[in-house]
């Protein structure tokens, strides 16, 4: 049974190409096109070779867009052109308008300390206790 490959499609619909045995025996004719290093949309990581940030970086998991994108890249970009000994310390009012910001949308920037701060103020009866064994000695009288 041949195997089928799920190629997508621009127009919204996927095609799907089987592929036989012999197919698969046939060496490759495709034919590789360099990637431009100066196109700033192809995955090129965090830092183009040029040493811009690349904004579409997945690596951002997004924060460069959205209701606080633009704080978020005076933070980032502050920080990453810093030249302070300690780098990032110029930065600091930046990145205290993109906290601020995010602050506003919990639902969109969940704060990462919440749940351990739940997890403190659980009451001792409430938070789970690890059982130990008990050594009982029997006594024959």
């Amino acid at each position: 049974m041949p195997g089928g490959v799920v190629i997508p499609n621009k127009h919204g619909k996927d095609k799907i190409i089987f592929v036989t045995k012999e197919d698969h025996e046939t060496p490759s004719s495709a034919e590789l096109i360099p990637d431009d290093p100066n196109d700033p949309y192809e995955d090129q990581g965090l830092i183009l070779p040029n040493g811009d940030i690349n904004w579409n970086c997945p690596c951002l998991g997004g924060m460069a867009s959205g209701p606080c994108g633009e704080q978020f890249k005076a933070a980032f970009s502050c920080f990453h052109y810093s030249e302070e000994e300690v780098k990032g310390s110029d930065c600091l009012d930046q990145f205290r308008g993109m906290q601020e910001c995010m602050q506003k949308y919990p639902d969109l920037y969940p704060q990462e300390d919440e749940d351990e701060d739940k997890k403190d103020k659980q009451s001792p009866e409430a938070a789970p206790t690890e059982a130990s064994p008990v050594a009982v000695e029997e006594s024959s009288s």
